[in-house]
């Protein structure tokens, strides 16, 4: 039976073509598949009985993760990589080699077109992977008779029968010139790349003269000629014969949350995507921007040669940083790759707000498991903090309320700090905790049944000092941590803060996902607001590269921020700034620049 988490997930599944990655318990792929419709086909898993291998692999399923594609020809050429690339313990096909074929025009002298299983490096040129290997033969047979090059051994001395059909430009007793290859090799690449009008325009006359003198066998041969011709030389995104390393950056923003989509092209393949979620506080396009300049400073993340962004962003200022061309295609399979990388982003923001509309639905017994996890008595009503600031600047807290597993909005809370001016976790819980709990002592308003704390034990023993030292209360206090993917990982409870076990993938769990989640967009949304009117000082801190010299320099030579983004980046490195540090400066601040004049009336 499908878990509750699974559940939810098969009730987002799109409708269209694309690529399953089924997940285990600890995260890592057993199984990769393709479909028509991804509906429809991972529905099938967990709503039907299965036997054998299939039964045990779906018995191993504990998450699942989708790729759509636009064609479900791409979809099986995705599959393929995909299964080369992470080799799944439950496919057995396809693991070795790609299981499909190219069309290969050979390197020779004399060429030929061949169909071959492997890609080598001998200056051949290939065409593939086809999925519908008959159709790929029937396509290399009829280029054959009306491109043809050469069939025969060659050398024969006289001939050939390919040469009386005309299906052999004469190799085999005659020197063909270069020339008459390299333009023989030209119509076929131009076909094989899709070119097909004419060729299609050529074989429907002939189909309906065969049909029309009653030749309905003729007929029905072109007929099928001309399906295999579609589906072999159809257009894909997957695969191309451009074999240049890119990376493809696409996303997708909504309610204050960033999705992003990386996609990973090499050997002209789709080898990888990547994916991150998570809210933001500048515009998308600044968030963008930052995002791929941190992408490339983390460690082994050796960079492509070209860099394909949408429109928007600056391209020039990030490839001038990171020595890469950036570029926004305009048209062809490179600007259809990243739209399709752009849906994914879409899908994948949707699917989460979904997830949390559908676990907002399905919240009795959370509170009881938390409750029970922890030892603690039923309770109703949680209050949960956090806090944000950038480089010690505007300190700002946050709480929400969430009461029988919903979160109360009517009870929320924003703190900007009064007492803390750098960044001191401890000291900022401190106060808005004592703010918050003796407000409602004085007031004489009931107390939550549980504070849960965004962070660690600095933060925990920071509230329990406040409570019982100063305000005589006993309210359980518990942490939420999080992984290095930021994502919620664990409970901290008792009085040495130790780990909770709370399931990953119960109500519970999800509850408590709920409630860092939100604590943390509401905290960043009243910062970011915050933060639209801190000083030039403090934003140039910001930046990384820039000390209190350098700070020093640009506020005495510009004055302002406006000035300082419309500044040249060789203006910037002529006060002694080093060139990079200047870039950075410059891309950082001209967003920021145009923030403000767009808030100047206020």
């Amino acid at each position: 039976m499908a878990s509750e988490h699974i559940e939810h997930k098969l009730k987002l599944l799109p409708d269209r073509p694309g690529c399953y990655l089924m997940k285990n318990a600890n995260g890592h792929i057993i199984y990769v598949g393709k479909a028509k419709n991804l509906k429809n086909r991972v529905r099938s898993y967990f709503k039907s009985s299965h036997t054998g291998k299939v039964a045990q692999m779906v018995s191993e399923v504990a998450d699942f993760d989708t790729i759509i594609t636009d064609s479900n020809k791409e979809s099986f050429l995705l599959e393929i990589t995909l299964i080369q690339k992470h080799q799944p313990y439950f496919n057995i096909k396809l693991k070795k080699g790609t299981g499909y074929p190219y069309i290969k025009i050979t390197n020779e002298r004399d060429p030929r077109t061949v169909i071959t299983g492997q890609v080598d490096h001998d200056g051949a040129y290939y065409f593939g992977p086809y999925p519908n290997v008959y159709a790929a033969e029937e396509t290399l047979k009829f280029i054959q008779k009306v491109y043809p090059l050469r069939r025969c051994h060659g050398n024969e001395g006289r001939p050939c029968l390919y040469y009386h059909l005309g299906q052999c430009l004469g190799a085999c007793f005659k020197t063909v010139p270069k020339e008459e290859y390299d333009a023989q090799i030209k119509r076929i690449k131009s076909f094989l790349n899709g070119n097909t009008t004419e060729v299609k325009r050529h074989l429907t006359a002939q189909m309906k003269k065969a049909s029309a003198a009653m030749e309905y066998e003729r007929a029905a041969e072109i007929r099928d000629q001309l399906h295999y011709i579609e589906v072999t030389v159809e257009k894909q995104k997957i695969i191309s014969n451009d074999k240049t390393p890119r990376d493809l950056f696409n996303f997708y923003m909504d309610k204050g949350w960033l999705s992003i989509q990386v996609f990973f092209v090499r050997q002209s393949r789709l080898m990888k995507r990547e994916k991150r979620l998570f809210p933001i506080v500048d515009t998308a396009e600044e968030e963008m921007t930052s995002f791929i300049l941190q992408f490339y400073n983390r460690r082994n993340n050796l960079k492509p040669r070209e860099i394909l962004l949408p429109a928007g962003l600056p391209n020039q200022e990030i490839s001038d940083i990171l020595g890469v061309p950036v570029r926004t295609p305009q048209r062809g399979e490179k600007r259809d790759l990243l739209k399709m990388a752009g849906e994914n982003a879409r899908l994948s923001l949707d699917e989460k707000f979904r997830l949390l509309e559908l676990d907002k639905k399905k919240t009795t017994g959370a509170m009881k498991e938390i409750t029970d996890a922890l030892g603690l008595p039923e309770g109703h009503k949680i209050e949960a903090f956090d806090h944000s600031h950038i480089q010690g600047a505007d300190l700002v807290s946050a709480m929400v309320v969430f009461e029988n597993g919903e979160p109360n909005k009517k009870l929320y809370r924003k703190y900007k700090l009064e007492t803390v001016d750098h960044a001191d976790e401890a000291a900022s819980t401190r106060e808005v905790i004592r703010r918050r709990y003796s407000r409602l002592l004085k007031e004489y308003k009931p107390m939550p049944d549980m504070i849960f704390m965004d962070g660690g034990s600095i933060q925990m023993n920071a509230v329990k000092d406040v409570l019982i030292n100063e305000l005589d209360l006993h309210i359980p206090v518990v942490g939420m941590v999080k992984n290095d993917k930021h994502k919620t990982a664990d409970l901290l409870f008792g009085p040495n803060d130790a780990p909770v076990n709370l399931n990953p993938r119960s109500q519970g769990f999800y509850l408590v996902q709920r409630i860092q989640d939100e604590v943390h967009r509401f905290a960043i949304t009243y910062h970011r607001q915050v933060h639209t009117k801190h000083s030039l000082s403090s934003r140039l801190d910001e930046i990384h590269g820039v000390g209190p010299k350098t700070r020093d320099k640009l506020l005495r030579k510009f004055g302002s921020i406006t000035k300082i983004a419309d500044a040249s980046v060789d203006e910037i490195h002529k006060l002694g700034v080093p060139m990079a540090t200047a870039q950075l400066v410059k891309v950082s601040l001209q967003g920021n620049a145009a923030v403000n004049r767009g808030s100047s009336h206020d």
